[in-house]
């Protein structure tokens, strides 16, 4: 009777144990995002992200990811965030300023020229004040990222001028500034989601658009796109954000594993997309791009340009974010 009891004992155990490890988990966070299951971001957060929050949790989190846009473009995720329909998303910085407009503080041209210059000032200040702003609007900041340094591509011809730009229908974000630059450089800038452009770009309804080569390459804007041109007029900012009602809710170890683990995703994005750049811009010549690389003495024209899109917006932006900018620009 003892070895019955004994044996039942342990088998009744075995299966609470069983039961745990089959529960449904307490919390899932669903990320979206408009890249591919190939880019950095995704790289990243399956091998960082995703296995530290859920293998940290003991099952208590799931991570769900939706790439390709399939829950909508930045502007779209950003709102499903806000108002709690998902977890998370991993939209472009300009995306935000419809929320807030001093973000677009990051769009200011050749604000940053080095991935070295930006994230000393993402991780520092300027960063810091920029997730009050978000935090304010409903969104918590788990890192900061990076698509790279943004240049212009078109079916038409090179750019080695801001004169070359004349004329050409040029598809921008979403966002006032890169509209305003792209005006004071002559082009005719045309705002439309990522999910419109490569047809747009195919069916000529725009000659070109402006990107970093970790984009260009995702979008394989390469089949319906002649001339890179590398301008390097703004670092292009991408964000893991999170609803703070969400996170707030979490108890205290996960709300800290949480918060770790995008910290840690963010750093292995950063050094990802930085590895896979020279592949990317390999990538677009080997499809037929051809490819004009800019000194520093030809971008100076366009660099002079930018001069009245700071004046511009330094009312909206305010005294405040603009003195930061100020401080960190290199």
């Amino acid at each position: 009777m003892k070895k019955v009891l004994a044996m039942l004992t342990v088998g009744l155990v075995s299966f609470v144990f069983a039961a745990a490890a089959f529960a449904a988990p307490e919390y899932t966070i669903k990320i979206g995002s408009i890249v591919s299951e190939t880019h950095a971001d995704m790289v990243a957060m399956k091998k960082v992200f995703v296995p530290e929050v859920e293998k940290g949790s003991n099952g208590r989190i799931k991570v769900e990811l939706y790439p390709n846009g399939s829950l909508g473009g930045d502007r779209e995720l950003c709102e499903a965030v806000q108002l709690g329909t998902i977890q998370m998303a991993l939209p472009a910085s300009s995306a935000l300023a419809g929320f807030d407009k001093r973000i677009q503080v990051l769009d200011l041209p050749y604000l940053f020229t080095t991935r070295k210059a930006a994230f000393e000032a993402l991780d520092g200040p300027l960063g810091a004040k920029l997730n009050e702003y978000v935090l304010a609007k409903g969104f918590v900041n788990l890192g900061y990222q990076e698509n790279g340094l943004r240049h212009i591509t078109n079916s038409k011809r090179p750019i080695k001028t801001p004169a070359d730009l004349k004329g050409i229908k040029l598809r921008t974000m979403e966002n006032p500034m890169h509209i305003a630059y792209f005006k004071a450089l002559g082009a005719n800038p045309s705002p439309m989601s990522w999910g419109e452009l490569y047809s747009a770009l195919q069916t000529k309804t725009v000659d070109g658009e402006e990107n970093p080569y970790a984009m260009i390459c995702d979008g394989k804007f390469y089949e319906v796109q002649k001339y890179v041109s590398e301008t390097g007029h703004v670092f292009s900012v991408t964000m893991l954000i999170a609803n703070k009602k969400f996170m707030d809710k979490l108890p205290a170890d996960l709300q800290k594993l949480v918060k770790k683990a995008g910290h840690d995703y963010a750093l292995a994005q950063r050094k990802t997309i930085a590895d896979m750049e020279k592949g990317f811009k390999a990538e677009a010549i080997k499809h037929g791009m051809i490819v004009n690389e800019l000194t520093p003495a030809e971008k100076k024209p366009f660099v002079a340009a930018t001069v009245g899109v700071y004046k511009q917006f330094e009312k909206d932006l305010g005294t405040e974010i603009m003195d930061i900018a100020r401080k960190v620009q290199k």
